[in-house]
């Protein structure tokens, strides 16, 4: 890896030695500018030069010890400038700066440790030389007077710059180098990465799909190919609506649940969730929807739903038929003795009472049943929650006094103005007051409180009776669950009914001996 970089930069060297040689000393002697005193030095110098440019260019594929042959191309390259320098005039040549460039080309091309050889090797060329041209003992002419100091100086100057330069270039190499290592190295990391991604986005068992700002997509998993029957390729780069129908633009964020019509007329019922997505100054950029195939499931929850249908008709079915079976049978049994005729006279109104009771209870299992089961379409009217329950609490705490020590208290204040059915409103208000009443044998206290909530409102019935254990808890909703003598065991459930009706909803906390607590809570505009 080294060596090849190593050669890539010898060939930039080569190319641009030949460019400065055309472009700087070429062009100097075409123009015939005065400063070259040989032209046919120079002349020889250039071909010189070319024909070493060329043996480079053939020797670079074949040399092996590539470090070495840079070496050589440097070392003659500085002697070449100091040929150079010795043939344009020495002290007074244009020429001395081409040793920097050589120092600055070797701290690049090999490292920092050559440059400095190189200033070391071009300062002792280029000091001697000047020194021979100072003493005579060169053929170099200068113009004027020059004292040994300048010479000096001058030869000082140049070394200064050279090992600066040296320095200089090296440093700055050393970091690029280093630079080039941790992003190559960043490089490497990302394309790990980015792998995992795809591993594991191809990996995912619920389809994803990415698209641009304008629906175009970009990433179709393997997943998403498999429910939608769309090939992968036939649809990157086109929109989304092609495989997903039911996404067109402006994509909306949030779950759904769509049908989707595969090209081979199946069927299928995709929950897809979609979400934005935005860059890290949070700009939206696109898409992206992750999906799953929930035509089995949904197959499978309609089985469940019928099986606990049937399950829960089945049980109902029996409720009705226990409820209905006790009265009947003391009717019968009544009216079997009634019709023997062999009671006596004050045996006989008792019969008749015990017969009467036992229709009228089964009128109210009927009608009970009856309005759980067929529920009449609500009458929503503006009405005064407050004063709807005062007069249904009234009601009950004439109920109440022949019940025992039972104190029924109202903690609402004001008008409280709402939409609803006021008759099935009382009714519930109602059944869970009785329940209440009849929860405290006795004696204790019932607490009504309404509380207001931006869009909701809150209406609390708070007992002080036997409470309930958490199996009775769990089943309390449930139509015929009653653990009283009298009663259908519908209040609660025609209650739960009537709440739900009004897009509501019922919580329940009780204990054994501690009491219970229903909290009704329902929207005060009905519809939002």
């Amino acid at each position: 890896m080294a060596d090849a970089a190593l050669h890539l930069r010898l060939k930039a060297l080569i190319a641009f030695r030949a460019l400065f040689v055309s472009l700087l000393l070429g062009s100097a002697f075409i123009f015939k500018i005065e400063f070259f005193p040989n032209p046919r030095a120079i002349s020889f110098f250039i071909i010189a030069l070319y024909v070493l440019t060329i043996i480079y260019v053939l020797l670079i594929q074949r040399i092996k010890k590539i470090f070495f042959f840079a070496y050589i191309q440097l070392v003659l390259d500085v002697i070449a400038e100091i040929a150079l320098i010795y043939i344009t005039g020495g002290i007074e040549s244009w020429f001395s700066f081409t040793l920097i460039l050589t120092v600055l080309s070797s701290s690049i091309i090999l490292n920092q440790k050559a440059g400095y050889i190189v200033a070391s090797m071009s300062s002792i060329l280029y000091g001697t030389l000047l020194d021979l041209q100072f003493y005579g003992l060169i053929p170099i002419p200068y113009e004027g007077t020059m004292l040994e100091k300048q010479f000096l100086y001058n030869i000082f100057i140049h070394t200064i710059s050279l090992y600066v330069t040296a320095y200089l270039a090296g440093y700055l190499s050393s970091r690029l180098e280093e630079t080039v290592e941790m992003l190559a190295e960043k490089d490497t990391h990302l394309r790990d990465l980015e792998l995992f991604n795809m591993k594991v986005i191809e990996s995912l068992p619920s389809g994803l799909v990415t698209t641009d700002i304008e629906g175009k997509v970009l990433i179709f998993n393997r997943a998403a190919e498999k429910i939608t029957g769309t090939v992968k390729h036939d649809i990157i780069g086109r929109p989304i609506e092609n495989a997903l129908p039911f996404l067109k633009l402006p994509i909306s964020e949030g779950r759904k649940e769509k049908v989707l019509q595969r090209p081979n007329h199946e069927k299928k019922i995709i929950g897809i969730h979609t979400s934005i997505l935005r860059d890290i100054s949070g700009r939206e950029t696109g898409f992206i929807g992750i999906f799953q195939d929930l035509t089995a499931l949904k197959e499978l929850e309609e089985e469940m739903k019928n099986k606990e249908k049937w399950a829960a008709i089945g049980e109902l079915s029996a409720n009705i038929a226990h409820e209905i079976r006790n009265p009947l049978a003391s009717l019968r049994g009544s009216i079997e003795m009634l019709r023997e005729g062999k009671i006596p006279e004050k045996h006989r109104d008792k019969l008749m009472e015990i017969a009467i009771n036992e229709t009228e209870r089964l009128n109210n299992i009927v009608t009970d049943f009856l309005t759980y089961s067929r529920p009449k379409p609500l009458d929503i009217q503006k009405v005064d929650l407050n004063a709807l329950l005062g007069d249904t609490l009234e009601l009950l705490r004439n109920r109440a006094q022949n019940m025992g020590d039972i104190i029924v208290r109202q903690e609402s204040e004001g008008a409280l103005p709402v939409s609803l059915d006021p008759l099935k409103i009382r009714q519930v208000f109602w059944n869970l007051g009785i329940n209440a009443l009849e929860a405290m044998e006795k004696g204790g206290t019932l607490t009504v409180s309404t509380k207001e909530m931006p869009d909701r409102i809150s209406i609390t019935f708070s007992d002080t009776g036997t409470g309930m254990n958490k199996d009775d808890l769990e089943r309390i909703f449930y139509p015929f669950q009653t653990s009283k003598e009298k009663g259908t065991g519908l209040g609660l459930s025609i209650a739960l009914r009537i709440v739900e009706e009004h897009q509501g909803r019922i919580a329940v906390q009780s204990d054994s001996g501690t009491g219970t607590t229903f909290e009704i809570i329902l929207p005060r505009t009905y519809g939002k």
